[in-house]
């Protein structure tokens, strides 16, 4: 039996097969200061007040991101580390397949990286609703690195998701576990 494996698994296998991503968390370079390098909510990057439109620079920086303990991103080399500006999560996933993975229905999700993730119990998603009741649906990319769903992909999974009467609540099914989507009455 000839066993085809789509693109997005393709894409998760190469992240586990190339050496995963640079220690970050063990490296402790000095602050370097009076730069200023921002990712807004809809995942552009900006180095000085202007767009970093090239892709691979995006991804580079991308792949050294930390959240400290002190509650800020940074960007951070063997050698210095910045302080990020960033107005919700570093990441945004932007495009979801459902999909049979070793026999298992799954939801893969890919980020404006490129990187995949599950979503598992190691990539969870949460959802944070606003003082003004609207939905700020994450999934777990890395460590303590969260991405937050643009909101088609978020409309697109409601359409696709379980109804749980006795909860209200809008759910999904993937890699045999049950995610919420949100309580609706």
């Amino acid at each position: 039996m000839v066993t085809t494996v789509s693109l997005f698994q393709s894409i998760m296998e190469a992240q586990k097969n190339n050496g995963g991503l640079p220690p970050v968390e063990k490296w402790n370079p000095p602050l370097c200061e009076n730069v200023n390098m921002k990712i807004t909510r809809d995942g552009k990057w900006y180095f000085m007040n202007s767009l970093i439109s090239r892709e691979k620079m995006v991804n580079l920086f991308s792949s050294v991101i930390r959240f400290d303990d002190d509650g800020f991103y940074y960007l951070v080399t063997p050698h210095e580390k910045i302080k990020l500006e960033v107005e919700d999560k570093p990441f945004v996933i932007t495009t979801y397949n459902k999909e049979t993975v070793k026999g298992i229905e799954t939801y893969l999700f890919r980020t404006n990286v490129g990187e995949v993730v599950p979503l598992s119990t190691q990539h969870p998603m949460r959802i944070e609703i606003s003082e003004k009741k609207e939905p700020s649906p994450y999934v777990l990319i890395r460590k303590n690195l969260e991405a937050l769903l643009s909101r088609n992909v978020y409309y697109q999974l409601i359409e696709e998701a379980e109804m749980d009467d006795k909860r209200k609540e809008l759910y999904l099914l993937s890699s045999n576990k049950r995610f919420s989507l949100g309580l609706f009455e």
